[in-house]
């Protein structure tokens, strides 16, 4: 193995990451913006913490087509879950809790699944066949998630290359998660159901910010079909990470881009540190075969323990056992990740599978000082007869529990002497990850036979091309060209007006500066005035822009048209004021100033901006300010 220390996440270099071969791929989940979810017909996005009811169900697993048992879904079985549904009966059928067939895949959401494929420059599967997708955590009531590919072999730019665009599915949301405690789980089912697209990149990531800056590509991509939802949980990032000697891991649900580089830094450090673990072992002796490891219970050797946790374990009548690792001495206490130890793999397994979740749910004798006297550690070392070199894992809890660790505890330490087991983990909010499940294979994965396949024809995907935003990035460029401000480029570029620029400038040959900062800016000001932004439609500022065109709106009456729109629901041209003639506001500007004369000015040489303003104040919608500026200007 490569010699290779691990420096600060800041300190980290490129040639860092190409010393330890790192990899990455992402799986992005997005949520589509349809009115329905995917396979029955209950409103989507339609989000509330209030329930109904409770449905309570066991997960159990079942065989693949090949006869077989997918780990991940044994692994569940093990946790002996209760899972607990809260039910509200405005966004939840009985097709969701699996007592009705699926009705016929949602078309709306195929059609916006379909134009992002193409955007990914995907080649487009000719016929759309259903799979069910194992899910035992309770996430989905079936016990299985509707998916179907619908797009291979895409590909985007980025650097002086391009990223492979592995697959693209189409698949029913899974339940909100509201508690995970004990053996009991809570969802709420308010997103089950909803329809989103995961999108699946090739590893071809080389630094933990190139997987962050590419997630941003592929989010951009998608939003500038404006047929997304946006918001927080609308779209969620699985990132996946190996490195040299290392396996993949895949980190789940990744909130928000911004976390990805410490979260994937800190799996590369941890991937590492394993691998440095195993070597550590093999000079001890210990291999895969040669591991040893004993269990006891010993409850009645530290009945009177000084630890508060072990203590009140004890009253509690519970029991405490007691694991030996044979020549694992001071490896509980091997960094894995930032201020992340060996013994947060073996605590997250007791989490997770024999579910016992009080933090802390293991002690262990290479941090004695920290939990046990010393005597107390000697008492028990003498009963289970460990050596000097031994390390001692206590865990407690009801018998049945107990013993379910125990036999994690077991597993997870022999797994070190492989290196990286495969596991789906955590995403947390420290930029560190924890274990969540076994890593799923293909065994979890069977054709739907309650769904008819569905044709992709050549003529449905002529129409969605028809329709296809211009990718960004080509946008973007022409947007500098124009001179665009650039806080405004990243925006319109993935606007629902990005169509309508296009042709305001290049059609009517409007002001390309003035153009953006309408569509864009314009709303946000509105937004901060209380009104609904939207509610504007690329059709009403078409029409707003028609009267600017025609000499009807100023510059300035372009935003109050936006703001008279929002409150009638519609533009109407009869509302705006005729057009002034230079008389006209001439006349206006005349009478302005005697106005002004009245008052007793305290900084006279003010006088031109308070005529400019006062006058604006009456034309605004009408004359442009430069032309009454140039007026005031000239009669003074």
């Amino acid at each position: 193995m490569k010699e290779f220390l691990f420096k600060p996440f800041e300190e980290m270099t490129e040639k860092d990451y190409e010393t330890i071969g790192f990899k990455s791929g992402l799986e992005i989940h997005q949520q589509l913006l349809t009115d329905k979810k995917l396979f029955c017909r209950c409103p989507a996005g339609k989000y509330s913490t209030k329930y109904h009811a409770e449905i309570l169900r066991h997960m159990r697993p079942t065989l693949s087509e090949l006869g077989e048992y997918d780990g991940t879904a044994l692994m569940e079985f093990k946790t002996k879950k209760d899972i607990i549904y809260r039910i509200n009966r405005d966004t939840v059928c009985t097709y969701e809790m699996d007592d009705t067939p699926p009705f016929i895949i949602n078309d709306d959401a195929l059609d916006i699944s379909l134009k992002c494929g193409l955007l990914f420059d995907c080649s487009i599967i000719d016929e759309l066949h259903i799979a069910r997708k194992q899910y035992l955590d309770g996430s989905i009531p079936t016990g299985f998630q509707r998916t179907a590919i619908f797009a291979l072999n895409g590909k985007i730019p980025y650097k002086d290359r391009t990223i492979d665009v592995v697959q693209m599915s189409i698949e029913e949301d899974s339940c909100r998660e509201v508690s995970d405690h004990g053996h009991t789980r809570v969802y709420l089912t308010d997103r089950l159901g909803m329809p989103l697209i995961e999108t699946v990149t090739g590893p071809n990531m080389r630094t933990p910010f190139e997987v962050a800056e590419v997630a941003e590509i592929c989010a951009k991509l998608v939003r500038s079909t404006n047929n997304v939802r946006r918001g927080i949980g609308s779209a969620r990032e699985d990132v996946n990470v190996s490195v040299d000697g290392g396996t993949r891991i895949e980190i789940k649900g990744v909130p928000k881009i911004g976390r990805i580089p410490l979260l994937t830094y800190n799996e590369a450090m941890r991937q590492w540190n394993l691998l440095r673990l195993r070597e550590e072992l093999l000079k001890r002796g210990i291999t895969k075969e040669t591991f040893e490891a004993s269990s006891s219970d010993v409850t009645k050797i530290i009945k009177k323990a000084h630890y508060q946790p072990v203590r009140n374990a004890i009253e509690q009548g519970l029991k405490i056992k007691c694991v030996t690792l044979k020549g694992f001495f001071g490896l509980l206490n091997w960094q894995t990740q930032t201020d992340t130890y060996f013994s947060k793999e073996i605590s997250d397994r007791v989490r997770v599978i024999a579910c016992l979740t009080s933090i802390p749910n293991i002690i262990h004798s290479d941090s004695r000082g920290d939990n046990l006297l010393s005597a107390e550690w000697q008492n028990i070392k003498r009963y289970v007869g460990a050596a000097d070199n031994d390390t001692l894992v206590i865990v407690w809890g009801n018998d049945l529990d107990t013993e379910m660790a125990v036999n994690e505890i077991i597993i997870r330490a022999k797994e070190a002497t492989i290196g990286v087991p495969s596991e789906t983990r955590q995403a947390l909010r420290d930029g560190t990850n924890g274990f969540e499940r076994i890593l799923p294979g293909a065994d979890r994965m069977y054709p739907d036979t309650d769904l008819p396949p569905t044709k992709i024809t050549n003529i449905r995907l002529n129409r969605l091309k028809e329709n296809l935003p211009e990718k960004f990035w080509i946008s973007e460029e022409w947007y500098k060209q124009l001179r665009i401000p650039t806080d405004i480029i990243c925006e319109l570029s993935i606007s629902k007006f990005a169509g309508l620029f296009k042709y305001l400038v290049t059609e009517w040959n409007i002001n390309p500066v003035l153009a953006a900062v309408a569509l864009i800016q314009f709303p946000k000001r509105l937004k901060k005035m209380g009104f609904d932004i939207s509610l504007l439609t690329p059709e009403m500022m078409r029409d707003i822009f028609i009267a600017y065109k025609d000499g009807l709106l100023s510059r300035n009456g372009i935003l109050i048209a936006m703001q008279k729109t929002i409150t009638k629901g519609k533009f109407y041209p009869e509302l705006l004021p005729k057009p002034l003639s230079s008389k006209e506001i001439d006349e206006i500007i005349y009478q302005t100033i005697k106005e002004v004369e009245q008052i007793n000015l305290l900084n006279y040489s003010k006088r031109n901006d308070i005529l400019i303003a006062h006058t604006m104040n009456r034309v605004r919608m009408s004359v442009e300010g430069k032309i009454v500026k140039e007026k005031i200007i000239k009669m003074s």
